[in-house]
């Protein structure tokens, strides 16, 4: 009666099973739902399977050695997108290539309770790296431009021009607001506190 896929909840799942039962979901012969019951296991697993797999195919769906290494802007970066409104966890997990929405979640939670965003991996990453720089109005005007111009590729931009995440972040969303003018160095004036980064430098 529970079918074919039937097995522990503490059982692996196979990769042939996990493919089987992604192409079953695709083909719309069956239901995340009713898999995961079939298994014994949670429904979001089956569908980051397929989420995994229209992604990057079978290797998709592979066992990984170890945790998967996130830079830290690569963090932020899809945290932000999901506050800001502009996707929902599923897409940002989607966008960015992570391993499931629980873990986007859990960097969520971290941020929005003030701890400290870091490179998951020793070694690994950019949290070393693009940790700003000092610019003129002209290039700020430039950079956001720039940055809106590629659908908000704040890493492309970074890499571009050597700046931050947090300082194309901000000049991005004072362009947008305010135009040129809330991008000039308005130097006395009294910055919201969530303006204000320690890598930030007009």
């Amino acid at each position: 009666m529970m079918g074919v896929f039937t097995m522990s909840k503490r059982s692996p799942t196979s990769l042939e099973v996990k493919l089987r039962v992604v192409k079953r979901c695709l083909q719309n012969e069956t239901n995340p739902s009713y898999e995961a019951k079939q298994l014994g296991i949670d429904k979001n697993t089956v569908t980051d399977w397929v989420r995994k797999y229209k992604a990057d195919g079978l290797d998709g769906l592979k066992e990984s050695r170890g945790c998967k290494a996130y830079s830290e802007d690569l963090q932020l970066a899809a945290i932000r997108d999901v506050l800001s409104g502009s996707h929902s966890i599923r897409e940002a997990t989607k966008k960015y290539h992570i391993s499931s929405k629980s873990v986007l979640t859990r960097w969520i939670s971290k941020y929005t309770n003030g701890v400290e965003i870091k490179s998951t991996r020793k070694g690994i990453g950019l949290s070393r790296m693009n940790k700003g720089r000092k610019t003129t109005f002209e290039e700020r005007i430039e950079i956001a431009q720039y940055t809106i111009a590629n659908d908000l590729d704040y890493q492309k931009s970074m890499e571009k021009y050597d700046v931050s995440y947090s300082q194309v972040y901000a000049w991005v969303r004072k362009y947008k607001s305010g135009g040129e003018e809330a991008l000039k160095d308005n130097r006395g004036r009294n910055k919201p506190a969530e303006e204000l980064d320690d890598h930030e430098q007009l």
